[in-house]
């Protein structure tokens, strides 16, 4: 290889670099999310009723959320690569488990327990990672991409199984997730580098003069606890973790799990119903892109309450948008919080930056993520109970748009404060 030809090599590393992980992080998050499709055939074959199914997703999403910040910390200790690789290949343990043991037991300890912590150690933790390690200029837009493939994952591959699962059955699908982990886990471990001093460069547009950052964050579980401990006492913590409680709520908890049942109840078949979560993901793609892009320029905050806002304002409308054919309005739902359905992340993980620093950062968003998820985990379950009891979805629907305007006035109260405008460590 020549001289040139190596130096084209080295230069393209961050991208390649940025290419695995966003196709890991589509990969893990539609394998989480993979389980939604199945609340109608499991209910159909084996008696169930719609809260058993729910409990399980609320489990896989708890373990989800809660593996977050225990991941930065293994990522820290025995790097990201070991970390996200071992995590790939227990996708395909748990999807291939779920077809032995169909019990609601067996559902819980394999798509909960397993997948769930699994796609927790490849969750918006492991992206913000890597693209604090790999980038100094540009950070905020590698975040949103990045946040983006976590969204976009779910809601452009269910439409995909949704046809494996018509065709084939459950137990198809199930078998289907496992080969596209393993062939994922194979071109990342085959591909991605830890860190750019791996192969000789620098963060992505650090200056020659500036010194890299070569420390890390806790790198013992006690460490981490530690860190938890010591943040929770803040007023920042506290609101982005309660806002993102909000924010796993209004998204995996209701939409990416309860859209396409809540549809089916109004007669609308499960593969249009998951075309139109697809296209949400289109939308989100756009919208979480350039959220980062806007993070990089524009107070982190003022985003953020416009977002949750907007959210509000389009999970309002939901009710009166069902059917069971797809109506003009409907429309106007999946563009609308489609564009906003990840964007919060790329501005809290800039908050998280600039409040606690970059190298305490992976933890600290983890906690704060780990909050997002319990909030979908309740909001699973909840919704699940609510459908049970009354028969339909339209307390979900309107608490979640309650919450969301709430979290506008909970991050708003952080736009006076000094530390948001400080430069990022």
């Amino acid at each position: 290889m020549t001289s040139a030809n190596q130096s084209r090599l080295f230069s393209a590393w961050p991208w390649i670099v940025v290419g695995v992980t966003f196709l890991a992080l589509i990969g893990a998050a539609a394998f989480r999310s993979t389980v939604s499709l199945l609340f109608e055939p499991m209910e159909s074959e084996f008696g169930w009723d719609r809260t058993i199914v729910s409990i399980a997703i609320g489990v896989n999403l708890l373990f989800y959320g809660l593996t977050a910040p225990f991941a930065a910390t293994l990522m820290d200790r025995f790097s990201i690569r070991r970390v996200a690789t071992f995590a790939l290949g227990l996708v395909a343990v748990g999807s291939g488990l779920a077809v032995a043991f169909p019990t609601p037991l067996g559902l819980i300890l394999t798509w909960g327990v397993l997948v769930g912590f699994a796609t927790g150690c490849l969750a918006l933790v492991f992206g913000s990672i890597v693209a604090g390690r790999w980038f100094h200029k540009h950070r905020g837009l590698v975040t949103g991409v990045f946040s983006a493939a976590y969204a976009t994952g779910s809601l452009i591959f269910l439409p995909l199984l949704s046809f494996v699962l018509t065709a084939n059955g459950w137990r198809t699908t199930a078998f289907t997730v496992a080969v596209l982990a393993l062939g994922i886990m194979a071109v990342f471990g085959f591909l991605f580098r830890n860190s750019p001093s791996e192969v000789g460069l620098r963060p992505f547009g650090l200056p020659a003069s500036s010194k890299v950052n070569d420390s890390t964050g806790p790198l013992t579980v006690r460490a981490n606890l530690g860190l938890l401990v010591e943040v929770v006492k803040t007023r920042p913590f506290l609101v982005l973790a309660g806002t993102f409680f909000i924010c796993g709520w209004t998204t995996n908890g209701l939409i990416g799990s309860h859209f396409i049942p809540a549809t089916h109840d109004h007669g609308m078949p499960v593969t249009t119903a998951a075309g139109l979560l697809a296209l949400i993901g289109v939308f989100d793609f756009v919208g979480t892109i350039l959220s980062g892009w806007l993070s990089d320029r524009f107070n982190p905050v003022v985003l953020l309450a416009i977002y949750y806002g907007l959210r509000g304002v389009a999970l309002f409308t939901v009710p009166f948008l069902l059917g069971p054919t797809v109506e003009p309005p409907m429309f106007f739902f999946v563009v609308f919080y489609g564009l906003d359905w990840i964007a919060t992340v790329p501005p809290t993980i800039e908050l998280c930056r600039r409040y606690f620093g970059l190298e305490r950062s992976g933890v600290v968003f983890g906690w704060v993520f780990a909050s997002h998820m319990v909030g979908a985990g309740v909001a699973s379950v909840f919704a699940g109970f609510i459908r049970d009891m009354q028969g339909t979805y339209l307390i979900a629907w309107i608490t979640a748009a309650i919450l969301c305007l709430v979290a506008t006035v909970a991050v708003w109260t952080l736009r006076r404060d000094p530390e948001a405008v400080k430069s990022p460590a």
